[in-house]
């Protein structure tokens, strides 16, 4: 009676979703009497959510040996998809391959048609993904929708969609695969996914949203992830890498001291032996959160373990190089990056932080060449983040040409998505650009300006290298009161053909108002760009208007 009232606790508890609870109630009924291999099946998913992987993996395959005794050949299947899947995840190749072709060989002596044979189409397809074979991997997954539609299971419907969704990103058709996840999520979130497959869901998700930069999005489903973990506080395969996606996004909006507390955290719980395959990534967000507050030899110490895991760590140790001094080892480090980075994602942040170290080593050739390919993977992915990162990358090549009007235009570009982003952080650097380059057309006023909101912005965040720099670049500025740079050249007919100029007026409508012939005024005209170094109409009025001369 006792081991009845246990088994029918455990199963209540498992359909309040109270794992922990539910994880008590059968393991006491199995100390008594061996659990039936539905039951087994339960406990596993329980021990799962819990984060007990051994335990899991040894009580599936206690399921699946029942059900293969009880001569059930598709659930025995399931069981051993499970656990080859879950081996795969954790990077167990051999023994997962080994388990996934158990689950075939089971269905195959059957004859059984089972909806299991479309599961394990996920593996296949995911392989193909990670080989950037997205046709394959496209074919892959709908092949395993179909099969969910034609069974009725719609787990197996959502990851094959998701799967294709992915797929597509991959192939570049990133407004159909976003579409595909979206439509996932509606499964997620009206509670038609059973909790094994709504963790894997959000997670694959997130990180797709975060792939294409699309930040709205992963805060989104970041936030409805954590929501789904806070209802169950038990979890721990998914709030560990909840938690490395929740410091990204606080990292992006200027959050940083929270954003430290989560990488901290999912660090503490990844790292524990055995190490997730997680752990690398939750190493690296640490080193990225401690360069950027400049504790370098934290950063140091970060990204080497995050190596050791199997992260690379760039393009953070490259940039990291730079913060210590040292060009030319950063200058090596990212150019490796670059030429062995092929995701599109990934590439995107190697090219971004390479702009930054060319320009630093002078190359400019280089680190034009970058901002071209970043703003070219900015246009066909349609990213916000890419098109400021592109932009912001665009204007440091051309303040390094000498083209300060066009350095200024692209920050303009630049610093309304930043804001738009809520990136603080970035902001504030495109802002450090905006003062140099109002520094070389005389302005000195709007560089003192832009150097002691972007200081307050680093000091707020905890930036102190970039503190340091902006104190750096506040000595080279011109004493306050001082004219434009170039201004105090022109003579007073020329400051008066300036400022009709900035109007809109042609030469002719110049020479008319002033009453001189129209030779005289293009004379005027050629004299001012020379003195102020400007190479057209527009970007007289820009500095007519930045310099307060109308």
């Amino acid at each position: 009676m006792a081991t009845q009232d246990a088994l029918s606790q455990g199963r209540a508890s498992y359909q309040q979703e109270a794992w922990r609870d539910a994880h008590a109630f059968w393991t006491a009924a199995d100390r008594e009497v061996p659990l039936e291999p539905e039951d087994l099946e339960g406990l596993a998913a329980c021990a799962y959510m819990l984060g007990n992987d051994s335990e899991c993996a040894d009580l599936w395959s206690r399921a699946h040996h029942a059900f293969l005794h009880r001569g059930d050949a598709e659930h025995a299947a399931r069981c051993a998809f499970r656990i080859g899947f879950e081996l795969l995840s954790k990077g167990m190749g051999a023994h997962g391959s080994g388990w996934l072709a158990r689950a075939r060989r089971v269905l195959d002596d059957a004859g059984v048609d089972s909806v299991v044979r479309g599961y394990l189409l996920i593996p296949e397809g995911i392989r193909a993904a990670r080989a950037n074979d997205g046709p394959r991997a496209l074919e892959l997954f709908s092949e395993a929708l179909a099969m969910g539609k034609r069974f009725g299971d719609t787990d197996l419907v959502a990851i094959g969609r998701m799967g294709q969704g992915r797929s597509l990103i991959k192939m570049g058709r990133v407004a159909e695969g976003v579409a595909l996840l979206d439509e996932v999520m509606v499964a997620v979130t009206a509670g038609e996914l059973s909790p094994l497959v709504v963790g894997d869901v959000y997670c694959s998700v997130i990180d797709a949203c975060t792939e294409i930069f699309d930040l709205r999005r992963a805060q989104e489903w970041t936030d409805a992830l954590a929501r789904w973990c806070d209802r169950q506080p038990e979890l721990v395969p998914y709030r560990a890498s909840c938690l490395i996606r929740r410091a990204e996004i606080l990292q992006a909006h200027g959050s940083w001291a929270d954003a430290m507390d989560a990488a901290a955290r999912a660090r503490e719980r990844l790292v524990t032996p055995p190490p997730k395959p997680a752990a690398g990534a939750a190493l690296y967000q640490c080193g990225e959160l401690h360069r950027l507050r400049g504790e370098l030899e934290k950063a140091e110490e970060a990204y080497r373990q995050a190596n050791e895991l199997g992260r690379k760590p760039q393009p953070g140790l490259a940039l990291l190089r730079l913060a210590q001094g040292d060009v030319d080892a950063a200058v090596a480090s990212i150019r490796r990056a670059v030429d062995e980075t092929t995701d599109v994602a990934l590439r995107s942040r190697v090219l971004v932080a390479s702009v930054e170290i060319l320009l630093a080593a002078n190359d400019q050739a280089s680190a034009r060449g970058a901002t071209n390919e970043l703003r070219d993977i900015a246009v066909s992915m349609d990213a916000l983040f890419l098109r400021a990162a592109a932009a912001h990358a665009n204007a440091a090549v051309l303040l390094a040409e000498g083209d300060n009007e066009g350095a200024l235009s692209a920050l303009c570009e630049a610093r309304d998505l930043w804001r738009d982003l809520e990136a603080p952080y970035e902001d504030a650097r495109s802002g450090l650009l905006v003062a140099m380059a109002s520094r070389k057309v005389g302005d000195a006023d709007t560089a003192d300006l832009e150097l002691t909101s972007a200081r307050r912005t680093f000091e707020r965040l905890g930036a102190a290298t970039d503190v340091a720099r902006v104190d750096e670049l506040r000595k080279a500025l011109p004493a306050k009161g001082m004219s434009p740079k170039g201004a105090g050249q022109l003579t007073g007919r020329e400051l008066e053909v300036l400022r009709l100029v900035a109007t809109g007026k042609t030469n002719r409508a110049i020479a008319d108002a002033l009453r001189l012939s129209e030779k005289t005024v293009a004379r005027h005209v050629s004299n001012i760009f020379t003195k102020l170094g400007l190479s057209s109409r527009a970007a007289a009025t820009a500095y007519a208007y930045r310099n307060r001369l109308l």
